[in-house]
């Protein structure tokens, strides 16, 4: 079973990005789970997101995991938030920052060592969406990072999953994002 945890504030769009993120998984056969845990349900409070894929039922529907993705989305919760909170020897991070891979690393010791993968998704998103929602650029990276599916069917496969609620114009930036974050993460 791959377990993911999402950092983010209210408003980022982690719940969608992991709903987003299951309903095209689901499309390959696998089962899924995406749920959300809220603190306070206000915009901008720190909240998190919570995916499990499993190629068997998922019987597990507690919020506890053992991750094996921590994806943060708002570079602040990478210091207030404990990111490392019951994490594997192999997680692996994903973390939106402006900051290079050594300068995060020097900044967040507690990261040294783990499997680290860096790059702007509030950038991204702002400058192919027009917003700071960094929810599509993580996906991107998270496709590049796990290698569990082909670029081209998950721009496709989500494509189909965002035609459902969104302007074609929004669609299209979205894959943008998607697709430059995929290219960028490192």
């Amino acid at each position: 079973m791959t377990e993911i945890r999402w950092h983010s504030r209210a408003g980022q769009g982690a719940v969608t990005g992991a709903k987003g993120l299951a309903d095209v998984i689901a499309g390959t056969g696998k089962e899924v789970q995406a749920f959300a845990f809220y603190g306070s349900a206000k915009r901008g409070a720190a909240m998190t997101a919570y995916n499990r894929i499993d190629d068997k039922p998922i019987r597990n529907h507690e919020k506890y995991m053992r991750p094996d993705f921590v994806f943060v989305i708002d570079p602040g919760l990478t210091y207030i938030a404990d990111i490392c909170l019951n994490e594997k020897d192999d997680t692996k991070y994903i973390i939106t920052t402006h900051l290079s891979k050594e300068e995060l690393l020097k900044s967040k010791p507690e990261l040294e060592g783990k499997s680290v993968h860096v790059l702007d998704c509030i950038k991204i998103s702002q400058e192919t969406i027009g917003k700071p929602i960094p929810n599509a650029p993580m996906l991107g990276a998270y496709i590049k990072v796990s290698g569990v599916l082909e670029i081209d069917y998950f721009l496709d496969s989500f494509k189909k999953v965002l035609g459902k609620k969104l302007p074609q114009k929004i669609i299209d930036a979205n894959m943008v994002a998607i697709k430059r974050a995929y290219d960028e993460v490192n």
